[in-house]
């Protein structure tokens, strides 16, 4: 397996860490000079990729590529992979043998706090949402057309080592917002990384949820991290009330839960499958610091 990840950030860092040991060789791209040394020290190969040029050595680890990530966000042009200044990419990738795509569970939309499953009309709000829409169609014909199997991964809040409800108490910024009905899904990191080298081992195609067992206020997480940690919480605030950017208002505004079962109907099993769990382990460890 040589695994190529497309934006090697915190997810695709968890990717790589997961497909290393069994991978022929592990290459990642990233935007700076600065966390292409961070890469490195991570056992990946770093590429300098700006979302734009395809340079000759990304070309080449194109060329090589058996196993494909997508995690660069789409713009308004579209993927970066699918644009018209993008040479063809059955042509850079000849080798591909799987391709995982990462998308979000923003494609659904809001549904008023009820479940939702991969097989429900996709009615994103924002305009990311709705870039992430057009990206999963395209990667999805694209294995079509080339008959090379594509895994949409929609993700769900994502948190782990270095960015957490720790992390946030620690530095003064932890809030307990409170609007009445509201829950969010979330997904620790690791499980991104176990998922995805599940699902490419066994040539898996499809939509999957990528996401906890239990939706819940996020208020609550808050509250537990807080319980762990011996302090006291933050105090609640009506949402009405706070203060928020236009993006954190607007998570808010979907109000969803997220089902997993078709992912835990491979056999996969989330080593985190739910947020007291995970918690409980980040704090027990002592890993809760380290991005």
């Amino acid at each position: 397996m040589q695994v190529l990840i497309l934006g090697a950030g915190y997810s695709g860092m968890a990717i790589a860490r997961a497909m290393a040991p069994t991978a022929t060789s592990v290459v990642g791209t990233t935007r700076t000079e600065e966390k292409a040394a961070n890469l490195e020290k991570a056992g990946i190969r770093p590429i300098l990729f700006d979302g734009e040029t395809i340079s000759d050595e990304l070309a080449a680890a194109l060329g090589q590529a058996t196993h494909l990530i997508q995690s660069i966000a789409p713009g308004r042009d579209g993927d970066p992979m699918f644009r018209a200044s993008t040479p063809d990419l059955a042509r850079l990738a000849p080798n591909l043998e799987w391709i995982g795509y990462l998308s979000t569970v923003g494609v659904y939309g809001d549904h008023g706090g009820e479940w939702v499953t991969e097989d429900m009309l996709r009615k994103p709000v924002s305009a990311r949402s709705v870039e992430r829409v057009e990206a999963e169609d395209a990667w999805i014909a694209f294995g079509a057309k080339q008959n090379i199997p594509v895994a949409v991964l929609r993700l769900a809040g994502i948190y782990g080592p270095g960015r957490n409800a720790f992390c946030n108490l620690a530095n003064g910024t932890a809030r307990r917002l409170i609007k009445p009905g509201q829950v969010f899904n979330r997904i620790r990191v690791e499980d991104i990384g176990a998922a995805s080298l599940f699902l490419a081992n066994n040539g898996t195609s499809g939509v999957f949820n990528i996401t906890d067992n239990e939706p819940a206020p996020p208020q609550d997480v808050v509250a537990e991290a807080a319980r762990l940690m011996g302090v006291e919480p933050p105090p609640e605030t009506p949402f009405e009330q706070a203060e928020l950017s236009t993006m954190a208002r607007s998570f808010y505004g979907e109000n969803k839960r997220v089902s997993n079962a078709r992912m835990r109907a491979t056999g996969f099993e989330f080593t985190y499958p739910d947020y007291r769990v995970s918690l409980a382990q980040l704090w027990k460890s002592g890993t809760w610091r380290n991005a």
